[in-house]
C-alpha cells in the first residue's frame, strides 16, 4: 500500500506545481489553436496588379486592344473559376504598382509591354519573329509573388494560344524589387531570426522584473521612495541594450555565414531598439502575473511561442485585414509588435527601402509598446509595487 502513499504524495506535489502542471497539459490545445488561427486567418487569396501600356492595332478597321482583352481573360477566368487563388486589379503605371507592392498591399505586377496587341496581331499572321512581351515585377524572396507569377504565366500563355491559334510562346520579363533576385533561401529567413532573438527578451526582462519580488528587494526600494516609473525605466534601459547586443550579435553571425543586407546598421538598430521596448513592455505583463523566476519560465512559453509562429518570426505567413488605417493593413497577427517588425527588416533589409517607407510600422511598433506598457504597468504596480 505504499505505492498508494507516494502517488498520494506525488498528486498533492504535481497540483502545488500549478504552472508547470497548466504547461504539461494546456500545450498542445494551445498549439492546436494557434494552428487554427494561422490557417483561418492566413491569405487565400494573391493580389495581382496589371499595368497595361499596349497600344493596340488596327485590324479588319477595328482597333483591338489584347492587353485589355487581356485583363478582361483574367476576371472572366477567376469569376468563372473560385480555385483560381488571386484577384486581379488594374493599375495606371508601372511607379503605382512598385509601390503597392512594396508596401504589400499586391503580390505581383504584369507590365504589358506598348507592342502586345501588335505582336499577337503578326504572331496570328505566322510571322515567328514576332514575341508578345510582359514583364514581371515582384520581390523572389516572397512566396506570395512566386505563387502569383506561376497562375499568371499559365493564363498568359493560355491567351496568347487563343488569340494567335500558333504556338504558345510569350517572352517574360522578370525584375526583381530590391534585392531580392539575389537573395537565396538563408537570407530570406534572417530578418525573422534577428526578430527571434529579440523575442528571447522576454525571459530575461519578465525575471529582471521578478527577481525584484523573489529576492524581497523590493521591499527595500518600495523604503526607498523609489517611483514605479524609475524602477520599471532602469530594468528596461538595462533590457534594451541587451536586444541591441543580441541583435547586431545574431546579424553578424549570419553575415559571417553569408548573409548580404542592403540598407543600413543604423535603420537596423532603430527598428531593433523599437521592438525591444515592445517585448519588454509585453514581458512586463508576464512579470506582473507571476512570483517567480520559475513561473517565468514557465508561463512566459506562451506568448513566447505565439510571437514566433503568430508573426512570420519562424515562417513568413500573411493574412487578410481586419480593416486599414490610412492605408495600412491591420490583420489579427498585426496586434503583436513583431509583426510589424518583421515587415520593416524585410523592407530596409531585402527590399532596400529607405526608413521613411517604414512609417507605418514604426507608428504600429510604438503604439503597441505604449500598450502594452500601460497594461503592464497597472497590473505590476497593483500587484508588487503598492505599499500596504
Amino acid at each position: 500500500m505504499k505505492i498508494l502513499n507516494v502517488i498520494s504524495k506525488s498528486l498533492k506535489e504535481q497540483l502545488r506545481s500549478f504552472w508547470v502542471l497548466l504547461l504539461s497539459l494546456s500545450m498542445g490545445p494551445f498549439f492546436i489553436f494557434v494552428y487554427f488561427l494561422i490557417t483561418t486567418t492566413t491569405k487565400s487569396d494573391y493580389t495581382l496588379l496589371i499595368a497595361n501600356n499596349d497600344k493596340g492595332v488596327l485590324t479588319d478597321s477595328r482597333q483591338i486592344n489584347h492587353g485589355n482583352d487581356l485583363i478582361e481573360y483574367f476576371k472572366n477566368l477567376k469569376r468563372g473559376n473560385l480555385a483560381i487563388p488571386f484577384n486581379v486589379n488594374v493599375v495606371v503605371d508601372k511607379t503605382t504598382g512598385i509601390e503597392k507592392v512594396k508596401n504589400k498591399k499586391a503580390d505581383a505586377l504584369i507590365i504589358i509591354d506598348n507592342s502586345f496587341s501588335q505582336a499577337i496581331d503578326k504572331r496570328r499572321l505566322n510571322d515567328s519573329t514576332a514575341m508578345p512581351k510582359v514583364e514581371f515585377i515582384g520581390d523572389l524572396t516572397n512566396t506570395n509573388y512566386l505563387i502569383s507569377a506561376v497562375w499568371a504565366n499559365e493564363i498568359l500563355s493560355e491567351y496568347t494560344l487563343k488569340a494567335t491559334h500558333n504556338k504558345r510562346t510569350v517572352e517574360v520579363k522578370e525584375t526583381a524589387l530590391g534585392t531580392s533576385a539575389n537573395v537565396n533561401d538563408f537570407d530570406a529567413l534572417v530578418p525573422g531570426i534577428l526578430i527571434v532573438s529579440l523575442i528571447m527578451l522576454m525571459f530575461t526582462a519578465s525575471i529582471a522584473f521578478v527577481s525584484e519580488i523573489e529576492n524581497k528587494t523590493i521591499m527595500r526600494l518600495k523604503l526607498s521612495k523609489l517611483t514605479a516609473f524609475e524602477f520599471l525605466g532602469g530594468i528596461s534601459i538595462v533590457q534594451l541594450l541587451v536586444g541591441v547586443v543580441s541583435v547586431l550579435l545574431t546579424l553578424f553571425t549570419a553575415m559571417s555565414l553569408g548573409f548580404h543586407y542592403a540598407g543600413s546598421i543604423s535603420s537596423l538598430i532603430f527598428i531593433a531598439s523599437l521592438t525591444s521596448l515592445s517585448i519588454i513592455a509585453f514581458s512586463l505583463i508576464i512579470a506582473a502575473l507571476t512570483k517567480s523566476a520559475n513561473e517565468v519560465l514557465v508561463v512566459g512559453n506562451f506568448p513566447m511561442f505565439l510571437f514566433m509562429f503568430f508573426t512570420g518570426a519562424a515562417f513568413p505567413m500573411k493574412s487578410d485585414a481586419l480593416f486599414t488605417i490610412a492605408g495600412y493593413p491591420i490583420s489579427i497577427q498585426g496586434l503583436l509588435s513583431p509583426t510589424h517588425a518583421i515587415s520593416a527588416l524585410n523592407k530596409t533589409l531585402i527590399m532596400d527601402m529607405e526608413i521613411s517607407n517604414v512609417v507605418p510600422e514604426i507608428i504600429s511598433i510604438i503604439i503597441l509598446t505604449l500598450v502594452y506598457f500601460a497594461i503592464g504597468g497597472i497590473i505590476f504596480k497593483q500587484r508588487h509595487l503598492k505599499m500596504t
